[in-house]
């Protein structure tokens, strides 16, 4: 049975998944001259310029809010057993945007603009792929 729920693992994201479970997230960036754009999620090929010369980079794991919504009623597993949770899209500090997860505060402290630090879900049983998450960093708490 196919789950929706856990992202597919294949070999050309084997090295995305591998970075975020030691901590990492990588990015692709476009080499191609004129271009050297940023992009996610990841592809084979860069969605500006259409150049296969693309490589994974580290990204540095900064991010801002761009939006979101404060999910609380999800019936599909596991998501409802996570109720309310926080769906968002990030603007990574190396240009591309994200959708992703807020972690570690409620909705109500959000705002856009706030600044976030990637961070990591992983399950206990180390099954299933770690998966990339932000959380307000200190700098947005200390404001």
């Amino acid at each position: 049975m196919t789950r929706f729920d856990v992202p597919e693992v294949d070999d050309f994201t084997r090295p995305y998944w591998d970075a975020a479970a030691q901590g990492r997230l990588l990015i692709r960036r476009c080499r191609a001259d004129g271009c050297g754009k940023a992009h996610h999620y990841p592809r084979e090929f860069c969605p500006r310029c259409w150049s296969a010369d693309v490589v994974w980079e580290e990204a540095s794991g900064r991010a801002t809010l761009y939006t979101w919504s404060v999910v609380h009623m999800n019936d599909l597993p596991p998501f409802g057993a996570r109720v309310p949770y926080v769906a968002a899209v990030v603007d990574l500090e190396e240009g591309p945007r994200m959708m992703s997860e807020v972690t570690g505060c409620s909705g109500s402290e959000l705002r856009i603009g706030m600044r976030l630090q990637v961070a990591y879900r992983g399950d206990p049983e180390g099954a299933l792929p770690v998966v990339p998450v932000f959380r307000p960093s200190v700098a947005a708490r200390s404001r």
